[in-house]
């Protein structure tokens, strides 16, 4: 088979696209034949040499990739027969392995693909979605929330969008660019404006007059997430989960308020990273992933997403980190 594999930390063109062995699955294990393999800033700062989630360095060389979709192809021992065959979404947790044209992971991890939801969504949604939905679950949205979603055309952006316009709130997108700004307005976004000029502040207090915002959905930090903060009213409700830069998913500046600051205010900022993601759910992951994938094969949510050949693993983590993507990056063998 052929895969992605990086043998040395640094830039995007350390990726190399190989013929390796296929992978044979062990006991309690499966393989599959990956028909889709999702791309996460978090690979791009790995892929860099950065530790990322990891408590140590990963060890070299390896196979980046955690979401994948596709078919079962063979069982390891003791497997139960009933997964031969089945179209099937999995997110491989804290091991690597998925920017290839097959996998193996144990069969605990698996989920039905549901009917009518092709491979590119579900991996869309067991990796972003359900990260979508621990976070909204903050947003306490609803007819009077008026909802300002930064990165409003990536991956979590999008579906804050859609899934608080679902909910009756007000959406206000915050965008990179004029494609991305119009990629937004699509998307259902009351207003969308490109927050890589100066006069944005301006132009979101002019349509909202008198009224303020209840929600700041924050990616993005820096002073684009503190001038997002001032368009809060009081009881506001400022929801921290990235600060994107020019290097992966966390190298930007957070925007970090004091209590005092939170205060005079009258704001709260919440830090959504880690184990208040999984709040609504006991702290089940698996639960949170079959609400994500429930929500996008009835249509309620529709992942945007942007497809790169397998071979071109390497454009897609340079699209990733200049920001240059819309949506979901997925990887196609």
């Amino acid at each position: 088979m052929h895969a992605v594999r990086l043998h040395a930390f640094g830039p995007a063109e350390n990726l190399t696209y190989e013929e390796v062995p296929d992978p044979d699955p062990g006991p309690g294990q499966v393989r599959i034949r990956v028909a889709a393999a999702g791309v996460h800033l978090i690979d791009t700062a790995l892929r860099a040499g950065e530790r990322g989630p990891y408590p140590e360095p990963v060890a070299l060389p390896t196979i980046p990739g955690r979401e994948v979709a596709g078919t079962v192809d063979a069982l390891g021992e003791g497997t139960d027969p009933v997964w031969l065959g089945r179209r099937v979404v999995v997110h491989l947790g804290m091991n690597p392995g998925g920017y290839a044209e097959s996998v193996t992971t144990g069969a605990e991890r698996l989920r039905s693909l549901p009917e009518g939801l092709g491979a590119a969504e579900a991996v869309a949604m067991i990796g972003t979605g359900r990260t979508a939905l621990g976070i909204l679950h903050h947003a306490r949205l609803g007819p009077e929330a008026i909802a300002v979603v930064s990165a409003a055309a990536g991956g979590i952006g999008t579906l804050a969008v859609q899934y608080a316009k679902n909910a009756g709130a007000t959406v206000i997108g915050l965008a990179g660019g004029p494609a991305k700004v119009a990629r937004t307005l699509a998307n259902g976004a009351d207003l969308a404006v490109d927050y890589t000029g100066p006069a944005w502040p301006d132009e979101v207090r002019a349509y909202l007059g008198e009224r303020r915002a209840t929600v700041y959905l924050d990616a993005v930090g820096g002073a684009v997430g503190r001038a997002a903060v001032g368009l809060l009213g009081k009881g506001g409700r400022h929801l921290v989960y990235g600060w994107a830069g020019d290097g992966g998913p966390y190298s930007g500046e957070p925007l970090l308020l004091t209590e005092e600051e939170q205060t005079a205010r009258g704001i709260e900022t919440v830090h959504l990273l880690g184990p208040r993601l999984l709040e609504q759910v006991g702290g089940d992951v698996r639960l949170l992933e079959d609400r994500a994938l429930e929500e996008a094969a009835t249509g309620r949510l529709a992942p945007a997403v942007q497809r790169f050949p397998l071979a071109r693993a390497a454009d897609a983590h340079r699209a990733l980190e200049t920001r240059a993507s819309m949506g979901k990056v997925v990887l196609v063998p």
